[in-house]
């Protein structure tokens, strides 16, 4: 017999959704910064006050069984129903001096982000952004945060996203004002014999864009556009990053667009602005999605202020 709702020990419910999804008891201490032993007794004490069992123990491994999947699909739904009431309740008991917890990818923080921040600080000198900048993908309700700017397709299970560009983003090819000189108004063929950094498939499909057909091996490659951007800045070589990521150097000089060609690619994954359902009325947050618009408009402004004239015109 079943026992009642009251008499189930709710607090073992994380560690039972902890331990089905990691398969591990001891990593599931790990994650929740508990004892194996405690975990052990937690999920004792919950099959007990069931009255079934929820895990098949395989060697080191526990998996759920068909009772366990079943009690996981609901103790997920109302876990993360939990964890949006208590991050939604967070931020409306702090108001105002709320630190805006932000994770995003290090080079839209680096290239783009932080430049930003003074304006940020002048429009909303209350609000403190708490800036994570990791090419992991954070779990934003278990670690914290409040809203995180990920490259990807979407959507994100739990998750409300939104797109941050209406329009994609082109690459362009880039070099030092040094590399400049040289090669500013080149051939395509003067460009190929160039040093290239970045990975192969976006140059050969830049080079044929440009109407040279050819196969061309970097000098370089990284995991991080912002690296790329900087190695170029440096004159180690050429890079072909997204427009947005080189906006600021552009218009430093610290680099120069060399080639009027831009190429799309059906596989850079567009940036969106992603948040807890809890926070959609936000304050804060809708305060930061206006402020990013406005940054937005303004890069693009910037970049191409002959398009902006075109636009005004009647």
């Amino acid at each position: 017999m079943l026992t009642s709702m009251a008499r189930i020990p709710l607090h073992t419910l994380p560690t039972f959704r902890a331990v089905a999804k990691l398969a591990n008891l001891r990593a599931a201490a790990e994650e929740l910064h508990l004892t194996h032993s405690a975990v052990s007794q937690q999920i004792r004490n919950l099959e007990e006050q069931l009255g079934f069992e929820l895990f098949e123990r395989r060697g080191r491994r526990v998996v759920l069984n068909p009772a366990g999947e079943a009690l996981l699909r609901s103790v997920e739904q109302a876990l993360a129903q939990i964890d949006d009431g208590v991050q939604s309740a967070a931020a409306a008991a702090s108001g105002s001096a709320q630190r805006l917890r932000i994770t995003t990818l290090p080079s839209f923080a680096q290239r783009w982000l932080l430049p930003r921040m003074g304006r940020w600080r002048e429009r909303h000198p209350q609000m403190a952004l708490e800036i994570d900048a990791s090419q992991q993908v954070i779990d934003l309700q278990r670690d914290g945060f409040h809203v995180a700017v990920r490259q990807g397709r979407g959507p994100w299970p739990g998750l409300v996203s939104e797109h941050l560009f209406s329009s994609p983003i082109p690459f362009i090819i880039v070099g030092s004002p040094t590399a400049a000189r040289r090669l500013l108004g080149a051939q395509p063929e003067a460009l190929a014999r160039e040093p290239l950094l970045g990975d192969a498939d976006p140059w050969n499909r830049w080079f044929a864009a440009a109407g040279l057909r050819t196969h061309v091996t970097p000098i370089a490659n990284f995991n991080d556009a912002g690296l790329m951007l900087q190695a170029a800045e440096q004159n180690l070589g050429l890079a072909l990053a997204r427009e947005l990521l080189a906006a600021d150097a552009l218009c430093d000089g610290r680099l120069v667009k060399l080639s009027p060609v831009e190429i799309h690619l059906e596989y850079a994954y567009p940036y969106h602005l992603v948040y807890p359902p809890a926070l959609k009325d936000w304050p804060p947050l809708a305060l930061l999605r206006q402020w990013l618009h406005d940054e937005l408009e303004r890069s693009r402004e910037t970049l191409h202020p002959k398009a902006r004239r075109s636009r005004a015109r009647p």
